[in-house]
């Protein structure tokens, strides 16, 4: 086939350059140029005459990007939703249980030990933001997402759900043995919290992360 660019007028008077790829035929013949990775919206006919053969071409209002793009840029949001409060969710049960067996025997220090709970629900915000600046970003109206959008995404919201995930696990596993710890000896409190701080901090990354690689999209 050939290839050449052609402009197009449309009504509105916007116009708009489109690389097209065909093949000379009869008159008897119609082609419609439809690349794959185009989602058609609207189409009209139009004639055209090259050299000595004539080729119809259906002109098509097209939505600039890849098909397939979308579903990586959701699958990012979701992955960063889904595993970030998987790690909150053990984090929570985790320091749940030992808060729950330690205030059995000391529950004056129940509120107290309430603090890895906090940091390990904490991560789940953290998903719910970058879910949000993801699906945002995803706007079938502006017509121009890619594969390299919809990459960006998906990487985006691995990085923060998955760097939560991990979090959600160190904070549940020390605030369960440092709640314990902290019943029995009142002076690891202030130890207990740093390494709960730490352990907070790997989510911090992949957020920091994720926001980064959700706006090269």
């Amino acid at each position: 086939g050939s290839r050449c660019n052609l402009t197009v007028r449309y009504p509105s008077g916007i116009s708009g350059s489109r690389q097209i790829y065909f093949t000379p035929t009869p008159i008897s013949q119609e082609i419609e140029s439809s690349p794959r990775s185009f989602h058609l919206v609207t189409a009209f006919d139009k004639d055209y005459r090259l050299e000595d053969h004539q080729i119809r071409l259906k002109m098509v209002d097209v939505f600039s990007g890849d098909e397939t793009a979308p579903f990586f840029g959701f699958l990012g949001a979701a992955a960063a939703l889904v595993f970030s409060c998987m790690g909150a969710a053990y984090g929570t049960a985790k320091s749940g249980v030992g808060v729950a067996s330690m205030g059995v025997m000391r529950p004056e220090l129940v509120m107290k030990s309430i603090v890895p709970v906090v940091m390990a629900g904490v991560l789940g915000i953290y998903g719910l933001i970058i879910a949000v600046i993801i699906s945002t970003g995803i706007n079938p109206k502006a017509k121009s997402y890619y594969l390299f959008d919809g990459y960006a995404h998906l990487s985006s919201g691995l990085a923060c759900g998955l760097s939560g995930l991990s979090a959600g696990m160190a904070i549940g596993i020390v605030g369960d043995a440092g709640v314990r710890a902290n019943a029995q000896q009142p002076k690891l409190f202030v130890g207990m919290i740093l390494i709960l701080i730490f352990a907070e901090a790997l989510a911090l990354y992949g957020l920091i992360v994720g926001i980064i690689l959700s706006s090269r999209a």
